[in-house]
């Protein structure tokens, strides 16, 4: 049976991992008869977002892992204990924590630098030629692990898409439906909540991405 490794960055749209991509991303898992194993960097968020308001609160810290630990129902390890060996492919979910607490894009954008423990997480398949799939905001990652060339989308929106430009990547436009794969990297990517309005429209690219990259690591 197939086993996929799933980046998280914590738990809620605006300051971790989206919890809609995330479910819909370990239901897709299993309903292409795999298995999953959820990872997180154990380190502070950079904010702590009241979901309500959407306000940020300068005083409350909270841990990425310990965090994304609520969405994996507590089987979670750290960014440290991957065995490559053991892993098919990874799979990582959007939400603007993969955009605060993997890198600083969300803040910095073209000028953005990305935390060395997840880019060597993720170099990690890169390096054993395992593929990936990234999806949301979690591609502004991929240039940090896969450098100039690195095919992906994040739907249409220009001024991120020009960001991602800048950073070295190759954008392609996608509808929300829909997945880009670079071949060369065996990477796979889909817009998910850059677009997405309902659960509905989000399923549809996810449960894409996530076929094609278990299909991918055969």
């Amino acid at each position: 049976m197939k086993k996929i490794a799933v980046l998280l960055s914590g738990c809620g749209v605006f300051d971790g991992s989206e919890i809609y991509e995330t479910v819909i991303t370990l239901l897709s898992i299993e309903k292409n008869g795999a298995q999953y194993q959820c990872f997180a960097p154990d380190r502070a968020q950079l904010h702590v977002v009241n979901h309500r308001t959407q306000d940020i609160n300068p005083n409350s810290k909270r841990n990425s892992l310990t965090e994304a630990a609520r969405l994996a129902r507590g089987e979670i390890k750290s960014i440290s204990e991957l065995d490559i060996r053991e892993f098919d492919a990874l799979i990582v979910p959007g939400g603007f924590g993969a955009a605060k607490n993997f890198s600083d894009f969300a803040l910095r954008g073209a000028e953005a630098t990305a935390d060395d423990s997840v880019v060597e997480f993720c170099r990690a398949f890169k390096n054993n030629n395992k593929p990936v799939g990234y999806m949301c905001i979690a591609p502004s990652l991929l240039p940090f692990v896969y450098g100039k060339g690195v095919k992906l989308t994040i739907g249409n929106d220009k001024a991120t898409a020009d960001a991602l430009t800048g950073l070295g990547a190759e954008h392609i436009e996608c509808p929300v439906d829909d997945i880009v794969v670079d071949d060369t990297h065996r990477v796979v990517t889909t817009p998910a909540y850059m677009l997405a309005t309902s659960l509905t429209e989000a399923s549809k690219g996810i449960e894409a991405l996530v076929t094609k990259v278990i299909a991918l690591s055969d």
